[in-house]
C-alpha cells in the first residue's frame, strides 16, 4: 500500500509533508524543473514506505492511505501514479 496525495492539494503544494518525508518519494520539489507547472505534489507509490509522517504534516488534509481515499477522490491514486510514469 502506498499514500495519495488528493485533491486538496491542488493550488496549495504546501511543502510540509516534503519535509517530513524519509526517502524523499513527493515531488515536484521546488527546485526540480515543472514545480510551477505542477498543479500539485504528488507521492511515488514505488517509493513510498507507508509511514505515514506525511499524512500528519500535511495542513489542508489531503494525504490518504491508498485503501482510504474518499470515493470522489478515487482517481487521484492513479494520477499520482501517471505522474511518476511520464
Amino acid at each position: 500500500m502506498t499514500y495519495v496525495i488528493a485533491e486538496p492539494c491542488i493550488g496549495v503544494k504546501d511543502y510540509s509533508c516534503v519535509e517530513v518525508c524519509p526517502v524523499d518519494c513527493i515531488h515536484p520539489t521546488q527546485d526540480e524543473a515543472g514545480f510551477d507547472e505542477a498543479p500539485q505534489l504528488y507521492i511515488d507509490p514505488e517509493e513510498c514506505i507507508d509511514c505515514d509522517a506525511c499524512v500528519e504534516a500535511c495542513p489542508v488534509d489531503a494525504i490518504f492511505a491508498e485503501d482510504q481515499v474518499p470515493q470522489e477522490w478515487q482517481k487521484f491514486t492513479q494520477i499520482n501514479a501517471d505522474y511518476y510514469k511520464r
